[in-house]
């Protein structure tokens, strides 16, 4: 089997991923609503996204992920986050040759709004690196559904060889409180704000047309994406974490994307 085969079959492994983690959300989702409902509390089953971009950033991801697969050389390791239009690339290359090509080919997707790209030129991580890295994504967005004025599924959390990344649709208080309570969380060594801030009034807006579009798909028993981790907020009584001195904060450089829309089929 050539390179190109392999490449290939991966980027096909990883669709297949991509898709059953989609359906494990839902399903997860289905219950945590479930569960919202018979204890009274009120649960938000959507972020401020609305099911439109949500599909949007899943179909970008996927075709993201298959062009850097077959661009970038074997021993690298790319991890591609979507939200709202901004792709955010995670891991490692093995020179900059590669992270460059990686972003150009993301560049080349229709309707990519921005691009982030925090690519490592270095050495692949370990297996045990990327096992921490899961374990810190957890308790980050434990610590989150732990603050009692902080709504967790504003957040889509990312780490990377213990670096938090940071994305969502958020207000400028929103995005620094988030930020503080990842940095505080033992562990972390640095956050990495990916924002798109928006305006208090923009935030109630999104948030009305994301639980319209929630309705509509629950009146049709199509359940929406959940985010894992969320719980009702009469529940959240105290952070259940230690906590460290705070990691440094930063903020992401933008790169610009493509945001012309894909060509009408004729």
């Amino acid at each position: 089997m050539n390179k190109t085969r392999v490449k290939a079959t991966l980027a096909n492994a990883t669709l297949v991923l991509s898709m059953l983690s989609g359906v494990a959300l839902t399903l997860q989702g289905c219950a945590l609503a479930v569960v919202g409902a018979a204890a009274g509390g009120t649960l938000i089953a959507t972020d401020r996204r609305t099911l439109g971009a949500q599909t949007e950033d899943r179909e970008i991801q996927v075709k993201a992920l298959s062009r850097i697969n077959e661009n970038v050389p074997d021993t690298s390791h790319v991890n591609v986050t979507v939200f709202n239009r901004r792709v955010l690339l995670t891991g490692e290359v093995p020179d900059d040759a590669s992270k460059q090509k990686a972003e150009a080919v993301v560049r080349d997707i229709n309707n990519v709004g921005s691009i982030v790209n925090e690519l490592s030129v270095q050495p692949a991580s370990s297996i045990s690196s990327r096992a921490n890295d899961s374990y810190l994504e957890g308790r980050v967005k434990t610590a989150m559904v732990g603050e009692a004025d902080l709504r967790a599924n504003y957040y889509k959390v990312v780490s990377e060889r213990s670096i938090i990344y940071l994305m969502g649709l958020v207000t400028p208080d929103e995005g620094a409180h988030g930020a503080d309570v990842a940095a505080r969380v033992a562990g972390v060594e640095q956050v990495v704000k990916v924002y798109q801030y928006i305006k208090p009034e923009e935030a109630k807006a999104l948030e009305a047309a994301a639980a319209s579009d929630a309705s509509a798909v629950s009146a049709a028993s199509a359940p929406a994406e959940a985010t894992v981790g969320t719980v009702p907020d009469s529940g959240v009584t105290s952070r259940p974490l230690d906590m460290q001195n705070p990691a440094p904060v930063k903020n992401s450089d933008i790169h610009p994307g493509n945001p012309n829309p894909a060509p009408a089929v004729k």
